[in-house]
């Protein structure tokens, strides 16, 4: 949530709370008959059994340091030179240029990159059709042109326990299970290349991380179990070695509870 490149203006930042999710995803065109966010109490088997089934994303909040930026921009660095072609071309992301934007961007993300039920009139599903073919950027413009969101995301704001703030530290990012593109070209009859056949997963869907502030989607490779497998990467690459507290996890769920 903290200043990005060329913003286009500052919102207040969104409460990590499943309420003000759930508020946000109301007031967007999701049915919450169908869907749902709940906490993620914790990282270990235990907590993680707790959360209903089926999850179909997942959302992290986190700090923003020096270190975890560098990391970052060396990922996204091997990403533009060496390529991510598992990556399947439907997944949606959205480039964040609006301060502050990452808990919304982050819900779009969970919900676009989702099988959830949207309200076919709803300001969500308007915006994925007005977003197909084109750009991440020219995706941020219309959501940075469309009040109604910025009216959403104030609303959402403001129905959290805490004090809205101006300004923070952290930083929402969001998980999905999305198709190996090798699944992809295979029904379109594409002939895989050697290689690919025998590198084949054996699950067929991929964990992708998507965050506005990153230069695209990122593959962290094969999901077998998408909560297992994002908390897995939630422990190794944002809790390793750090003593910072202000990580929180919410999961999009689809489960019996709803």
């Amino acid at each position: 949530m903290s200043a990005e490149n060329k913003t286009v203006g500052r919102w207040i930042p969104l409460e990590s709370n499943p309420e003000v999710f759930n508020f946000w995803a109301e007031k967007a065109g999701l049915v919450t008959s169908q869907a749902h966010f709940v906490d993620v109490y914790g990282l270990d088997e235990d907590l993680l059994s707790m959360v209903p089934e089926p999850v179909k994303a997942v959302v992290l909040l986190f700090p923003i340091d020096a270190e975890g930026d560098a990391k970052r921009k060396e990922e996204d660095e091997r990403i533009a030179r060496d390529g991510q072609p598992k990556i399947d071309s439907t997944v949606f992301w959205v480039k964040q240029t609006i301060g502050n934007a990452c808990g919304t961007i982050g819900i779009i993300h969970a919900l676009a990159n989702s099988d959830v039920t949207l309200t076919p009139t709803g300001p969500l599903q308007k915006f994925i059709i007005e977003c197909q073919n084109k750009t991440p950027n020219e995706r941020a413009h219309l959501l940075a042109t469309t009040p109604l969101f910025a009216n959403i995301h104030s609303e959402s704001a403001s129905s959290g326990q805490s004090a809205a703030v101006a300004e923070t530290d952290l930083h929402f990012t969001c998980f999905v299970a999305a198709p190996d593109s090798d699944i992809r070209k295979a029904a379109e009859g594409v002939e895989l290349k050697p290689e690919d056949k025998e590198d084949k997963v054996s699950s067929g869907m991929r964990l992708i991380e998507l965050d506005g502030r990153r230069a695209g989607p990122v593959d962290h490779g094969e999901c077998k179990d998408l909560l297992k497998d994002a908390a897995n990467l939630v422990k190794a690459r944002y809790l390793s070695g750090t003593a910072s507290v202000y990580f929180s996890l919410i999961a999009l769920t689809g489960g019996a509870d709803v």
